[in-house]
């Protein structure tokens, strides 16, 4: 097979470059060139480079990767309308569950006087830009 020929070949290249790296004294680095070459090799010998030639080239595993892929492209779709819903399912139920026991408790009550509690007031924006005003005037502006 071509990978067994081309894999050895990959890897003297790089045990060559590893050796004149470290002529030049930087043994560090030459051994990590020279673990970067060995790599090709151990796959060779081990059959990994088989397994990935026949799986390449196998239709049936590019209908699995491409089932894999769609099932991920609906985890995802889900998550992403989840996140955009506020929340999962359960949150949802527990929070419509939540009202409607406050809408029931509400209705068991009397009112009193019909009149419902004011929100606080509104700010104005003369209140808004007061606080401005202030931090101007203490640097002098």
């Amino acid at each position: 097979m071509l990978a067994e020929t081309i894999c050895p070949a990959v890897s003297a290249a790089g045990l060559g470059i590893a050796a004149i790296t470290a002529y030049r004294r930087r043994f560090l680095a030459a051994t990590r060139i020279a673990a970067y070459s060995l790599v090709p090799v151990g796959l060779v010998l081990t059959g990994a480079v088989q397994w990935l030639v026949d799986t390449a080239f196998s239709p049936s595993a590019w209908l699995g990767f491409g089932l894999l892929g769609g099932a991920w492209l609906l985890f995802m779709t889900t998550r992403a309308v989840e996140r955009r819903s506020g929340g999962s399912r359960r949150e949802r139920k527990a929070a419509a569950a939540s009202q409607r026991s406050a809408a029931e408790s509400g209705a068991s009550r009397p009112a009193l006087d019909g009149a419902r509690p004011s929100a606080a007031p509104k700010a104005t924006a003369a209140d808004d830009f007061s606080d401005i005003e202030a931090i101007l005037k203490k640097h002098g502006i």
